[in-house]
């Protein structure tokens, strides 16, 4: 992403301060600040933060610090129970009613008006209403002639007979509804229970739902019941839609005062090195496992660094390069493995040979604010050989 800001112009160096990277969760995390203050909350208390968009629901734990700073207190985690699956089990309820192969073909011939229905039907007078009371529900009509006209073109056999003997009028009641939201809800539900237990906090003072899914009557009702006697100040800030935006403008603007001193690595970090074991031996005679430098689950400062010294395997070898990898496991053996993925290669050019093998090379990871800097140096001579900034996900820029 630096890269392609660089390119593009935007940048006049490469490593330029200029550009400045947040995460999501964390922009969200940011937006809480600003309600902080009304609802009492003092350093060293600990509130969640789950940003419940569209697509995702992503969960992180913060300690709130003096000076109004945020500490990072559990992994950051989410799933694929946003919104949008609400819709889904929507558009699975009309395909029991009309036949899934017809649904199928209006999705692929007529997309627009499945949009129209979901959005203009749905979303609008069902979705965005609903609380989970049913004394507050009244069961709706939904003329499928008026909100998709193809559909009934795709329909067959019995179900058309049973459709035109209805008029094409199918009937969504309460019941219909909660089946739609619940097992989207309950997932999150899931996922808050288990960040709430992964915790190393005894209380959580407060939890603040943000994103478009957030303002569903229903969704707030649910975490309530749930967790009203677990977390005594559950809210949703205003405007909660643009959380991450408005979360990312704070970034910005305190990027000097390092707002957020500390984070928690989702991955562990190291690096291919060589040895001699027979049954690992490759072709060059040598096997390569992982070597750890961060392990997944650390809490780290901002900018702190994590080393090792490495040696030259062949004495006439000079350039040495160094295979940087990641993975979700808190242990790993070998980088081969298929959890194993490559962040970086830096290749380091040397002018010692002569030295032999007892030439070490310090190796270090220092973990920004978002980006992660490798850095090579000659422990000899203190000669700094290369140094290189890794970007691992996807960011909001600043």
């Amino acid at each position: 992403m630096r890269e392609c800001a660089y390119k593009a112009g935007l940048l006049p160096s490469l490593n330029s301060q200029q550009l400045e990277f947040t995460t999501e969760p964390e922009a969200a995390a940011l937006h809480c600040l600003s309600v902080i203050k009304e609802h009492n909350l003092q350093p060293n208390d600990s509130f969640l933060v789950a940003d419940c968009g569209g697509g995702t629901v992503d969960l992180t734990l913060r300690k709130l610090l003096p000076e109004n700073k945020l500490s990072e207190i559990t992994e950051r985690v989410g799933d694929l129970c946003g919104s949008t699956f609400v819709d889904k089990e929507f558009l699975h309820w009309l395909g029991r009613k009309v036949g899934f192969q017809a649904l199928a073909k209006l999705k692929t011939d007529n997309y627009g008006q499945m949009q129209y229905l979901v959005q203009r039907f749905f979303c609008t007078r069902i979705k965005f209403k609903f609380s989970g009371e049913k004394k507050d529900y009244r069961t709706l009509k939904l003329n499928l002639q008026q909100f998709c006209p193809s559909l009934p073109q795709y329909v067959v056999d019995e179900i058309k007979e049973q459709m035109e003997e209805a008029g094409w009028i199918l009937k969504v009641d309460y019941e219909t509804v909660k089946g739609m939201f619940d097992p989207v809800i309950d997932r999150i539900i899931n996922l808050i229970d288990d960040q709430l237990k992964n915790s190393s906090e005894k209380n959580c003072s407060a939890m603040f739902l943000v994103g478009g899914f957030s303002e569903s009557p229903y969704l707030l009702r649910k975490v309530k019941e749930t967790f009203e006697h677990q977390v005594p100040i559950i809210a949703v800030p205003a405007v909660p839609i643009a959380a991450i935006v408005r979360g990312a403008i704070t970034y910005g603007l305190n990027v000097d005062n390092d707002i957020v001193p500390d984070r928690v690595l989702k991955w562990t970090y190291g690096i291919e090195v060589s040895g001699d074991k027979p049954n690992k031996r490759t072709k060059d005679g040598m096997y390569h496992y992982f070597h750890e430098l961060a392990k997944r689950g650390s809490n780290v400062k901002v900018n702190q660094k994590f080393s090792g010294d490495f040696y030259p395997v062949r004495s006439n070898q000079d350039i040495i390069t160094f295979n940087v990898y990641y993975t979700s496991k808190y242990e790993a053996k070998y980088c081969s493995d298929p959890e194993m993925r490559l962040l970086g290669v830096i290749r380091v050019k040397t002018y010692d040979t002569h030295l032999g093998l007892n030439r070490p090379i310090e190796f270090s990871l220092a973990f920004g604010k978002v980006e992660i800097k490798a850095t090579t140096k000659n422990k000899s001579t203190g000669e700094i050989y290369n140094e290189t900034t890794l970007e691992l996900a996807l960011f909001i820029v600043m």
